[in-house]
């Protein structure tokens, strides 16, 4: 005769009435926030920057070229020098006291600061983490560890303001494909881009007016650089570019600006085709050719200073822009894990999670 005892009831989520006594036990049900973004090479060494580079660029989200004809010229030729390049920039700005890029320094902190609101205000139901889309710590392992402690929803957040395919496309794909290998998959939200929240846009504006007020002088431009894409992702349907517009003009009219004042740019262009411009490297060449001696350059795109900012924006574009005659250039730090930052994530789990929690 089978014994069946009450069990408790399991915080957010639903009692377990009735089981047997030799049933297993299960962790308390509890709802996840898991915090995406792009990744890192776990070292700065060759092997380790192909590896994640082969990733990255086998990711066919980022690079949609027919696999035989892209897969050869990646493996033999493309990763056979770039990671030595790569591995370079790597080092100039690798956190050496934790032996780390500073993007995993910064997103640590950004989910801990994340943590502490959110067990502020739900307690020990929410459990917090990160993961990346290319190297570690990897999505699979921590949905699969999330679930494991409970989670039995989960809202998975890429930390990306505009949605692109290359990189809000891929991270949530990334998750759906580890839903689909488990048995008992939690429910899954994923949170849409954020371009135009106005605790963003604020946060952003803060960062901007900070950084002019710590200037020696005042810079006559402020450039908005965001990560280009091919420009046939805009004629395909892709809403990035236009994001990233309505971001700088929302940006400009927090500031109270007038037209011109701040400008769009996009960087780290890669491959042959055609992407969407003007170019950051050359647009700030150009601006200092126009005769503007002091420029600042923010990245709206970008939740965490990661290489393509601490190395790409502040060594090779602000060299272009020292080159063709500017003299003072000033970089505006990604909003990392600025309080005000951290207040409009918060408010945007927050919301995701109604009728959650």
């Amino acid at each position: 005769m089978t014994i069946i005892t009450p069990l408790p009831e399991r915080p957010g989520g639903g009692r377990l009435t009735h089981a047997p006594a030799d049933h297993p036990s299960l962790p308390s049900a509890r709802v996840g926030v898991v915090l995406a973004n792009l990744g890192t090479p776990d070292a700065t060494d060759y092997r380790s920057m192909r590896r994640y580079l082969s990733e990255f660029l086998s990711d066919k989200r980022v690079v949609d070229y027919p696999r035989w004809k892209w897969q050869p010229l990646l493996q033999l030729i493309i990763l056979s020098r770039r990671p030595f390049k790569s591995g370079e920039a790597y080092r100039s700005i690798w956190n050496t006291e934790k032996d780390e890029s500073p993007l995993l320094t910064i997103t640590r902190e950004q989910t801990r600061k994340l943590a502490e609101g959110l067990h502020a205000r739900f307690g020990e139901r929410v459990l917090v983490d990160f993961c990346m889309r290319y190297g570690n710590p990897s999505t699979d392992s921590v949905l699969r560890r999330m679930q494991a402690q409970g989670c039995e929803k989960i809202l998975f957040f890429p930390l990306y303001p505009q949605y692109a395919s290359p990189t809000t496309a891929t991270a949530n794909d990334q998750a759906f494909r580890t839903l689909m290998e488990l048995k008992w998959q939690p429910a899954l939200r994923t949170v849409p881009a954020y371009f135009e929240h106005p605790n963003y846009i604020e946060a952003l504006a803060s960062s901007v007016c900070e950084a002019y007020e710590a200037a020696t002088s005042t810079p006559e431009v402020l450039v908005a650089s965001y990560h280009g894409v091919p420009k046939r992702f805009l004629l395909e349907g892709d809403p990035y570019h236009c994001q990233c517009q309505k971001t700088t003009r929302l940006l400009r009219e927090h500031l109270g600006w007038k037209e011109g004042a701040i400008q769009t740019a996009f960087q780290s262009k890669f491959g042959p085709e055609e992407w969407v411009g003007p170019a950051t490297v050359e647009h700030v060449a150009e601006l200092a050719r126009q005769g503007k001696r002091h420029i600042a350059v923010v990245s709206p795109a970008f939740a965490a200073d990661c290489v393509e900012t601490l190395e790409e924006i502040q060594q090779e574009i602000r060299d272009a822009f020292l080159a063709a005659g500017g003299e003072t250039f000033t970089y505006v730090p990604c909003l990392n894990a600025r309080d005000d930052h951290i207040d409009a994530l918060l408010t945007i789990v927050e919301n995701e999670l109604a009728g959650w929690l």
